[in-house]
């Protein structure tokens, strides 16, 4: 069976199993704990960053290089056109979802949870205690941008990162007036791509990765709640709901870690 090394909470291994689902292909999630884990990911794949994939004897790290393999070794289902214009605008959606909108949408969450109370503490596992709820939910944003300040995600990085990740959305809007997918009637490596970039946007209401109780349909503010990104959005958790497999039905995860998966920055 496939084993996909991965961080519950990252984007690109969030795009990797949206694709196993589509595919209906079975695999095992092999929960990799950040530091520790990622010396044995190292030592696998010869670098440290997920989603890893196993297949057999073949390691191929990176989700784009995954996802071209598992297109290859699972063709039906396609993930990419056949028509070479339509296929050359998928790969260039999909890059522009890996290198554009999920760093901005990454930059944008960490804000929220920075300068939202209710975002922050919403994050949190059901189960954390009512004194330390209250305590994350009372540190003051000023002091959150302190910390966050030139390491990327500093005030005037989460501003300039919110401007232009709406620019995307009203892009992505406008691409889904005329079509049920991105580029036509069929979903492709783009959708998928797009999919889980937004994913920590605005969370879907089924739980779909480990997540605490009652985030689903929340998301960032001033992104999640504008209503001319509501087509976008509606589009998104249609396609989760006709693709992906709920949380109840997906294999568990292989780790030795205990505890709840915090959401990846890295």
């Amino acid at each position: 069976m496939l084993e996909l090394y991965q961080f519950e909470s990252s984007s690109f291994a969030e795009k990797i199993r949206l694709i196993l689902d589509y595919k209906q292909v079975p695999y095992r999630k092999v929960e990799v704990t950040p530091g520790v884990g990622q010396v044995e990911v190292f030592q696998l794949s010869g670098q440290r960053q997920v989603p890893v994939l196993k297949d057999g004897e073949q390691v191929i790290p990176d989700s784009t290089a995954i996802a071209l393999h598992l297109e290859k070794a699972f063709p039906e289902r396609a993930l990419l056109p056949t028509e070479s214009k339509q296929k050359g605008l998928c790969l260039a959606l999909e890059s522009w979802a890996d290198e554009a909108i999920a760093p901005k949408a990454r930059v944008v969450m960490v804000g929220a949870f920075k300068q939202h109370p209710n975002f922050r503490t919403a994050l949190l596992p059901s189960f954390t205690p009512a004194p330390l709820r209250s305590l994350v939910g009372a540190l003051p944003g000023d002091l959150l941008n302190l910390v966050g300040t030139g390491v990327g995600f500093g005030p005037e990085d989460i501003k300039v990162a919110t401007a232009g990740l709406r620019q995307d959305l009203e892009a992505l809007v406008l691409m889904l007036q005329t079509s049920p997918y991105l580029l036509g009637d069929q979903p492709t490596l783009a959708d998928f791509a797009v999919a889980a970039a937004t994913m920590y946007l605005k969370f879907p209401t089924a739980q779909y990765v480990e997540l605490p109780e009652g985030i689903g349909g929340k998301g960032v503010p001033g992104i999640a709640d504008v209503p001319e990104y509501k087509a976008f959005f509606d589009w998104r958790d249609r396609l989760y709901a006709e693709f992906r497999t709920a949380r109840t039905n997906v294999p568990p995860a292989a780790s030795s870690a205990s505890g709840p998966t915090p959401i990846s920055i890295d």
